[in-house]
């Protein structure tokens, strides 16, 4: 891991969303790269004669503001140290993102978040959900960043169905990079109740070929599948949820539709994608 991408649009998330992307930065020693989409009403500019004689005055005058506002952004102590480059593009913000992110050859996207209640919340409805189902990186998304945040315990949530095991590889070298502990999790419901020994057959055999590392087994009995993946995630103080998601049906399908109950903000970790491959 190489390049940290942090979209900014100078808020109390982007702000969150840097504070993590720097710690990582510092873990891995990796460039981070800032970026802010400048969206202008349709006829302020013409995006397709950026730089044009009639668009100059008016697009370097949004420029120099956002420049303005990097410097500022960019002296946050947290920063210090780190190789930070900073971009400023006229796009829509999740096209952008992703048009960066191949640009700039990114291995890893950083979002800040404000959604209030639960995993699909969070990712569902915004430019951070539209970002999770067509980036080809794991998205890291982010609500807080306490100061002690690290990555020493990471819990992979799945359903344990053969189709995501094309991104396991994926999650395992994530938790190597870090020496972290994986934690692989499996919630059953009362609703899509399975016992013990066939979750437990399910998992080995889903794991079965790979060289995983520290890693744990887990089968964990709750309401819904959300309320499972966050309560054992507190229950043994992980630092990142991680999950597959899908390019053209989102997160809840993994799921089978389960997620949706509402969940304590305090309560939500970080979560990182992986998009599902074909």
């Amino acid at each position: 891991m190489k390049r940290i991408l942090v979209p900014v649009d100078f808020s109390k998330e982007a702000k969150v969303a840097a504070k993590v992307a720097a710690r990582i930065a510092k873990l891995t020693n990796s460039d981070i790269y800032l970026l802010h989409m400048l969206e202008l009403p349709s006829g302020v500019i013409d995006s397709g004669n950026f730089g044009g004689t009639s668009n100059a005055p008016t697009s370097l005058l949004f420029v120099k503001r956002a420049h303005e506002k990097f410097v500022r952004f960019k002296k946050q102590h947290f920063l210090s140290g780190i190789n930070v480059i900073e971009i400023v593009q006229f796009n829509k913000a999740f096209e952008g993102i992703l048009e960066e992110t191949e640009k700039q050859n990114i291995d890893l996207i950083v979002m800040g978040s404000k959604g209030v209640s639960g995993i699909e919340e969070i990712l569902i409805g915004s430019n951070t959900e539209k970002v999770v189902r067509r980036s080809d990186v794991p998205v890291l998304v982010v609500k807080e960043a306490p100061d002690d945040f690290k990555i020493d315990d990471i819990v992979f949530a799945s359903n344990f169905n053969i189709e995501n095991r094309n991104t396991f590889q994926k999650i395992i070298d994530f938790a190597t990079f870090f020496d972290a502990n994986l934690h692989l999790l499996k919630v059953n419901t009362i609703h899509n109740f399975e016992t013990t020994k066939k979750s437990s057959e399910l998992i080995r055999a889903f794991v079965n070929e790979f060289d995983i590392g520290n890693h744990t087994l887990n089968i964990y009995n709750d309401i819904t599948v959300e309320k499972g993946i966050l309560n054992f995630s507190n229950d043994i103080g992980a630092d990142i949820i991680a999950i597959n998601t899908h390019g053209r049906r989102g997160l809840a399908h993994l799921f089978n539709g389960s997620i949706g109950e509402d969940i304590a903000n305090k309560a939500l970790k970080p979560v990182i994608t992986f998009k599902l491959v074909k």
